[in-house]
């Protein structure tokens, strides 16, 4: 406490910064389990045609699929929890859908080497197309907030969903997007 300071006006400061601190806290760290629409790229938004590396640097253009048919985009990693979690539910949209929409998945490359991300598509087969943000151009484009993050595009082109976490339900947006 300084000179011409009360104690309620430190006690005040004190409480207000625990209780911001709190708050930013509980933001960060209760979030649900999966949080449809609340982040990320804007549903309705035109989805950004941006080229990203795949594993062995070729460029490849998000172009080639957005605008030509429906698209799943994954943003995942393979210490990611949650999209190992998630993993179970796009193989079975893959298997519903597979044969109308593309799937790809996108490689945030945090802490990742081609080479680790070969072992774990070894491993686990996931059903999508393998690319590697190693510049982070999908990331920025899509504002992906996070890991697990999926995207939907719809067959002209526009995003019809977003969400992040373990227990997305695609199902809707994918019977959605295949609607002939």
């Amino acid at each position: 406490m300084t000179d011409g300071e009360g104690i309620v006006t430190v006690w005040h400061r004190r409480i207000g910064g625990l209780v911001g601190i709190g708050l930013a806290l509980s933001m960060v760290l209760v979030r649900p389990a999966a949080a449809q629409g609340e982040s990320g790229i804007a549903v309705g938004s035109a989805a950004p045609v941006v080229t990203v590396h795949d594993l062995d640097g070729k460029s490849v253009d998000l172009g080639s699929y957005i605008g030509k048919q429906p698209v799943v985009l994954e943003w995942w990693a393979t210490w990611c929890e949650l999209c190992e979690a998630m993993l179970p539910r796009v193989k079975a949209a893959h298997a519903t859908y597979g044969d109308r929409v593309a799937f790809v998945g996108i490689n945030v490359t945090v802490n990742q080497t081609p080479e680790r991300v070969r072992k774990y598509l070894a491993e686990h087969q996931p059903p999508f197309r393998t690319l590697y943000d190693d510049r982070g151009t999908s990331i920025r484009a899509y504002s992906v907030p996070s890991t697990s993050f999926i995207a939907i595009v719809s067959r002209d082109g526009k995003v019809v969903y977003t969400g992040t976490g373990a227990e997305q339900d695609l199902d809707p947006a994918l019977r959605q997007v295949t609607a002939r």
